[in-house]
């Protein structure tokens, strides 16, 4: 055994990274206040490596297969990792992120966090937000590839279908919930908080409670035999067994009910109830044996209050500590306290008959006694003629109170007000409905843009005959080597198109005729049906064009995607000085809520920016904002989502020669959001290019597609039978999956 260091402050989190061919006896990582990962080998005290770029404590820690570690953080952010690269930040909480999970299903994961909300992210995007909790989110937990639990400030456990549905609500506790853990092969499983205890629930219910000798128990893991292991605030690491042959020996378990029973019990925690010492029965009270197990009784001795605890395996009462201060708790010493997610100001714990079972009472002392008596004894099918009792009961035990401001709860881990706030994920809106339809209008381009043919096919139009299924099949479709462009134009349309709507624009927008012929040379220069040079004159007039009205202003987008093809175009409006200008532009029509043609055509002329060195500089630059607004699109049309696909390959192609991994993985995560929505075979046969381009002669990159469960997204496509280059592409790209 050997001390690991490597952390310059407190650990916050520990995960274990599974065996792999590299490192078979697997890893550990550690998250710490000093904003760092450290991940070790099992062998060596000093760390790998040290991942750096959470800009606050990391709080949680999950990992996943094929080598990728999830991180949470106090920066309102989760990281995901492959290897050391940070692949991914998912960006959307609002608050510190204190749990996270990797679900089974590849691609899919859980945060948790301190704005009381869970958000499912599917390759790197939030897919779900779930709310319920009504105070921070501190634990999650997988029960299968559809359903998990969550556990929170509330003090409730909460099981959720991964489709957004609370399926139960356990209470039990009552206080903070800090961990939770799963049974093996079942869906029982464990908790522990700030109550001093631990709690095994089994179908659904709290099956048992164990004391620990220590107010805050601050993680609990459930091992692969069962085992429970609890770590609390005392320094100390328990292991609890059913096994025999693992039971600690009598002496050990003798020191340990002896440390448990010189416990000193806050009433703050309400997990007792306020209840006056003078009312309290004395030692003839544990003569009577218990109704179930956990149950707890006070009774008082030589005039201190101790607490006992039923144990149904030893059949005997169990001393669980000295209550202090019982005896003079008031609302204003003991603060607030929880019982069912909720505060109150006091919890009675009612014993109706010496044989039956106790029942907590919340009450405020803004509530009529009579009233919450009354809602008590229906809650908990009663007999009526206790009605009296009970409100004299609650009368007794809240003499002289008076309403004042409630105690707040503050965060055991950092203080209060230690959280950040984040920026919140934006929505996406259908966009409207495309104008391009019916004949004789103009429409802008089509499904058959020209593609440059590889290797005499040209895979992306049909053209050419394909081999015999006999014949080996060459894989003439990846790594794409240039850029992919929208070269198709009927010059005539688009400016009678341009004549036609300039005759309805106001004076301030309107084009003179010098301005349409300027326009017409721009057009015929670019689209190679003269010699000439587009000049400064012909850029100006264009620019003005294309910051029309949006309603008007597609046909001058149309001349802005065919012109940016020309090395003069490219290079004049992707250069240092101009480029910031171009982009704002194009961004400004991919908006969900606008004009279906504006978004193709925006999309269009920044595929046709990869033409030239200049243009693939530029869009490799605003690589982040472009494809994180561009993905907005996925709920487009056709023409659309072949705008999308061969975007992302045009990127492909780049991050392909740069081996930029942080690229690849938003690459990658666009490609697996955006295929989930595609039905048009070309647009998917332009992602398999794409997935193949970025994922050749790299394994990181191999393993990221995997973790994000690409292979499984695509496989269905390795069976179409027209056009074949999508089956064939396919299974190229499984081949390297």
């Amino acid at each position: 055994m050997h001390c690991m260091s490597g952390h310059s402050n407190f650990v916050s989190c520990v995960c274990i990274i599974p065996p792999s061919d590299l490192y078979p006896r697997g890893q550990i990582a550690t998250g710490g206040n000093d904003h760092n990962i450290c991940i070790f080998t099992v062998d060596s005290p000093a760390p790998l490596y040290v991942l750096k770029g959470h800009k606050n404590t990391v709080c949680s820690l999950s990992s996943g297969k094929f080598g990728t570690l999830l991180s949470g953080s106090w920066d309102t952010t989760a990281k995901v990792w492959l290897n050391d690269r940070c692949m991914m930040t998912l960006q959307g909480h609002t608050a510190a992120i204190w749990a996270v999970k990797i679900l089974p299903e590849q691609g899919l994961m859980l945060t948790g966090s301190a704005d009381k909300t869970i958000k499912l992210w599917k390759a790197g995007r939030c897919e779900r937000t779930f709310t319920g909790h009504e105070d921070c989110v501190r634990g999650l937990a997988i029960l299968s590839e559809m359903e998990f639990l969550s556990c929170a400030n509330d003090a409730s456990v909460r099981r959720w279908h991964i489709s957004g549905k609370c399926l139960q609500v356990y209470y039990g506790h009552t206080n903070y919930i800090y961990s939770i853990s799963v049974f093996p092969q079942c869906k029982d499983f464990v908790t522990t908080g700030e109550d001093r205890s631990l709690r095994i629930w089994k179908q659904g219910k709290c099956a048992q409670t164990i004391r620990l000798p220590a107010q805050s128990v601050w993680c609990c893991c459930v091992l692969d035999n069962g085992d429970i292991v609890v770590g609390s605030s005392d320094g100390i690491i328990r292991v609890f067994t059913e096994s025999l042959e693992r039971t600690a020996s009598a002496e050990e378990i003798q020191a340990f009910e002896n440390e448990l029973s010189q416990a000193s019990i806050d009433p703050k925690t309400g997990d007792l109830g306020d209840i006056n010492a003078d009312d309290l029965p004395g030692r003839e009270h544990l003569k009577d044996p218990g109704t179930r197990d956990g149950q707890t009784r006070l009774i008082r001795d030589n005039g201190k209050v101790e607490a006992y605890q039923w144990s149904v395996s030893e059949g005997r009462w169990m001393k669980i500590g000295d209550v202090v201060g019982s005896s003079g708790a008031t609302q204003q010493t003991s603060g607030k306290v929880l019982f069912e997610g909720k505060e109150y100001d006091y919890i009675f714990t009612i014993d109706v008959n010496e044989s039956g079972p106790s029942y907590k009472l919340p009450y405020n002392i803004t509530e009529d006694p009579w009233l919450t008596a009354y809602n008590f004894l229906q809650k908990n099918d009663l007999n009526p003629m206790f009605l009296d009792q009970v409100a004299k009961f609650i009368m007794d035990n809240t003499k002289g109170q008076t309403l004042s401001g409630s105690a707040q709860f503050s965060d055991p881990f950092t203080g209060a007000g230690r959280y950040v706030p984040g920026s919140s994920s934006g929505s996406n809106t259908m966009p409207a409905a495309d104008p391009f339809t019916g004949a004789g209008r103009y429409v802008p381009g089509s499904v058959s843009d020209a593609v440059a043919p590889m290797g005499g096919v040209d895979p992306y139009t049909g053209m050419g005959a394909y081999q015999s299924a006999a014949a080996k099949v060459e894989n003439i479709y990846f790594p794409k080597k240039d850029a992919v462009t929208f070269d198709q134009a009927n010059p005539t349309q688009i400016l009678g198109k341009l004549k036609e709507l300039n005759g309805n624009a106001t004076e301030e927008h309107k084009l003179t005729e010098d301005d349409l012929i300027i326009l017409e040379k721009l057009l015929s220069a670019t689209c190679n049906t003269s010699a000439e040079t587009p000049t400064a004159q012909q850029l100006e007039t264009l620019w003005r064009a294309v910051n029309w009205p949006e309603d008007i202003v597609f046909p001058a987008l149309d001349i802005l995607r065919l012109s940016v093809r020309h090395p003069t175009v490219n290079e004049n409006f992707c250069s240092e000085k101009d480029h910031v200008q171009l982009i704002i532009l194009l961004l400004k029509f991919l908006n969900p809520k606008g004009k279906q043609a504006n978004q193709l055509l925006a999309l269009r002329a920044l595929c046709n920016c990869f033409v030239s060195q200049a243009g693939q500089n530029l869009m490799m630059e605003q690589r982040d904002e472009i494809m994180t607004q561009a993905i907005e699109m996925k709920s487009g049309n056709k023409n659309i989502h072949i705008a999308l696909a061969t975007l992302t390959l045009n990127y492909a192609v780049c991050l392909h020669k740069v081996n930029d991994i942080e690229g690849k993985a938003q690459c990658l995560s666009v490609i697996s959001t955006v295929i989930e929505v595609v039905q048009d075979l070309e647009a998917i046969f332009r992602l398999l290019v794409a997935l193949g381009t970025l994922i050749s002669d790299d394994t990181n990159a191999v393993q990221l597609a995997k973790s994000l469960g690409v292979d499984s997204q695509i496989k269905k496509y390795a069976s179409v039978s027209e056009p074949a280059k999508v089956k064939e592409c396919c299974r190229f790209v499984l081949d390297l999956l």
